[in-house]
This record gives structure tokens, sequence and C-alpha cells, in this order.
């Protein structure tokens, strides 16, 4: 159920959720998918986000949520992406304590089936700075919301994904 909490009630809030999900799909599929900036901002429904970069730092500007500033800390393609990402009206990504996202993509088929692990590791919530309740709903929120985002990925790999080729053609 939705509203039931995650955590019992007595326990702190932990730093890091991680979640996976696994895709039918190649590891390049799946990381084509992840690597974009900010894809998993959204409502269970993968969306195009307007992107902005500027130098190290880039800004998802979605129609729903807002602006997002993501920083790419590190990328070892086809297999990771780590992300450091400050929500959006808290200023600039150096100005105040920010979450990491990190994709970890492992082989799990055969070289005759295309089967990945996906798995998402945020991390930070404990130096957010923010009160306990606080604190635990964004967790909350986010553990949930990961669960629906990993689904997102899963559709997007194993459904196709429009290439900027197939955009050209229209």
């Amino acid at each position: 159920m939705a509203d039931e909490s995650v955590l019992p009630a007595d326990a702190p809030v932990p730093d890091a959720i991680v979640r996976s999900v696994l895709i039918k799909a190649s590891a390049e599929t799946v990381y084509a998918v992840v690597r974009e900036p900010g894809w998993f901002i959204n409502d269970g429904e993968y969306r195009e986000h307007k992107i902005v970069r500027h130098g190290t730092v880039t800004e998802v500007i979605d129609p729903v949520h807002g602006r997002f500033q993501l920083g790419i800390e590190a990328q070892e393609a086809p297999y990771r992406i780590f992300f450091r990402w400050l929500g959006g009206g808290l200023g600039e990504i150096s100005d105040a304590p920010n979450n990491t996202v990190e994709f970890i993509i492992d082989p799990a088929g055969t070289a005759k089936k295309n089967l990945v692990r996906l798995t998402v590791c945020e991390r930070g919530f404990a130096k957010l700075g923010l009160d306990e309740p606080v604190r635990r709903r964004n967790y909350e929120e986010n553990f949930r919301g990961w669960e629906e985002q990993l689904e997102v990925a899963r559709a997007l790999a194993e459904g196709g994904r429009r290439t900027d080729d197939e955009d050209d053609e229209e």
C-alpha cells in the first residue's frame, strides 16, 4: 500500500536507497536510457525534458516538476553512470547538500540471451540537514519512486526507444 511506511517508525532514516530490476536488453541499450540526465524525473511515464548544459552542471527542465541540476560524477559505458543531483529551487549544485544517484548495469543473461540487472543507489539522505520527519518523507517517497522509475527504464529498454535519427525522419 502506497501510504504505508517503508521504514519502522522508530528506525532512523538510512542514508541510501538501493533498488534493482531485471531488464531483457543489452547493457548498451539500458545504458542509453540511464545516461540521459533526468530521465527518472517523471510520474511513472517517460517524458522528454529540456536539457541545458552549464559547464559540468546539466539543468533538467521538467514541464511538471520544474528545474533540477545534475552533475555527472563518473561514467563507465555501458555499465555505470553516477550523477550528483540537487532538487529544483535550492540553489547551485555546489551551494547545498545533495544526493548522488548511481546506476549500475550488470549482465545477468547468457551469450544467447540479453538480460541485465539495473541497480540504482541513491545516497545522501543523512546529510540533507532537513529535520527527521522531512528527511523520512523524502526517503520514503524516493524509495517508492525508484520502483516506478526502474519500471520506466525497463519499458524504454525493452520496448525500444526513439533515436535522434528517427526524430529527424518525421
